[in-house]
């Protein structure tokens, strides 16, 4: 045994934590069904439970998230202020994201860390049809949470851990990415225009 447990217990963390992840909190989701999928090895927890618990809050959660971005998101990043300029440029791109990537976007979304918990949001920001995002998010959350616990089941502990890892590595390669556009964005409009001869 890992640790002793009651099941109830272990089914309500889980929900809890991948419920509030997926709304757009940023708890981790992913570690704890990493680590309900090594209780199911222990015999603590049944993996068709897990896999079920799991993938309601993912659905819940998501489109929780996907409403808060629908009712407020817009609002927030158009009204004026510090980073106007900014927040407009973002919804704009992520309404042209979702326009064109946006199903798949929705689905990939479920297996990294931090765009996890920002998509929902964000599509719902850009005004993504509900029932498209409600579908592709269904799908991404059943095929995340079945994949994880059954891969932790069957890896063990050391398995679970470098899932993990790869997941906070893919996770840190986007935010470099991200933080390297926005640079490259801000010197561009920092430079002064060519004067006319």
């Amino acid at each position: 045994m890992i640790f002793p447990l009651d099941a109830q217990t272990g089914y309500l963390a889980l929900f809890g934590i991948v419920f509030a992840e997926s709304a757009g909190l940023p708890v981790p989701g992913e570690t704890a069904l990493l680590a309900a999928g090594l209780l199911v090895g222990t015999g603590q927890l049944a993996l068709a439970a897990v896999i079920a618990v799991a993938a309601a809050a993912a659905i819940l959660g998501d489109n929780l998230g996907y409403a808060l971005g629908r009712r407020g998101g817009r609002r927030l990043l158009l009204r004026p202020g510090p980073l106007s300029g900014w927040r407009h440029r973002s919804l704009h791109r992520a309404e042209a994201f979702f326009a064109r990537y946006g199903q798949p976007a929705v689905f990939i979304a479920r297996w990294v860390p931090i765009a996890r918990y920002l998509t929902p949001l964000t599509a719902g920001a850009a005004a993504m049809p509900w029932r498209r995002f409600m579908l592709f998010n269904a799908a991404g959350a059943i095929a995340w949470c079945t994949g994880l616990a059954l891969l932790a089941d069957l890896a063990g502990p050391a398995g679970a851990a470098s899932l993990s890892a790869l997941g906070l590595l893919i996770a840190a390669g986007g935010a470099v990415a991200s933080a390297g556009r926005a640079l490259a964005s801000r010197r561009r409009e920092a430079a002064p225009e060519p004067a006319l001869a």
